[in-house]
């Protein structure tokens, strides 16, 4: 399994996320149809996963939100 590696700016600070290139390409093609920056959208998703799942590390609630953007269940 390969992953790529990406630093962001979210909340102010800096990050990096390690993730399989098909989410990548979800995560930037989500970014691009919102008309968003990939950071805003990472920052969107760490701020629900602080709210429902505080213990996520922020690699897996990419990897879920991804997936139900995919599945039609995330917006």
């Amino acid at each position: 399994m390969s992953f790529v590696k990406r630093s962001l700016s979210i909340a102010g600070h800096r990050t990096s996320l390690a993730l399989e290139p098909e989410f990548w390409a979800v995560l930037d093609a989500a970014a691009a149809a919102d008309g968003v920056s990939l950071a805003a959208l990472v920052r969107r998703i760490d701020e629900a996963r602080a709210q429902t799942a505080p213990d996520q590390p922020l690699s897996s609630a990419c990897r879920v939100w991804a997936l139900g953007r995919v599945r039609g269940t995330q917006p």
